[in-house]
């Protein structure tokens, strides 16, 4: 079993960074793929970026080149660099975890491939 628990999010400007937290507990953790999700109002959940055990990492078009993802194993967090935040950027951002072969599947962007969810963190970005 994996729990995951957000933090980090918040309101800011255009072109501002935050940083997102997830914190991880169970030992699968360290054998699954990691991933963060956004889902704005009315849209559908879209993969953002994910993270494999071997610490290769891959990103959604959109965020590419604004956006990192890290994996500090000996404090059980993961972590969401968002630099250069764009109003599109406003969603509901949640942490994932799924088994460790998704990460290196074409359906790692896909929520239906992960089983484990966070509750979510609010980031608001403003023109």
């Amino acid at each position: 079993q994996v729990r995951l628990v957000e933090s980090g999010g918040g309101s800011l400007q255009a072109g501002g960074s935050l940083r997102l937290s997830c914190a991880a507990s169970g030992d699968s953790y360290r054998r699954a793929c990691m991933a963060w999700f956004r889902q704005a109002p009315g849209k559908s959940r879209e993969g953002v970026a994910r993270i494999a055990s071997d610490g290769s990492a891959a990103f959604a078009d959109s965020v590419k080149g604004r956006f990192t993802i890290s994996q500090d194993n000996a404090k059980n967090t993961l972590h969401l660099q968002m630099n250069n935040l764009k109003p599109d950027d406003t969603a509901t951002y949640y942490c994932s975890a799924a088994y460790g072969y998704v990460c290196y599947s074409v359906s790692w962007s896909s929520a239906t491939s992960y089983q484990h969810w966070g509750q979510g963190t609010q980031v608001t970005v403003s023109s």
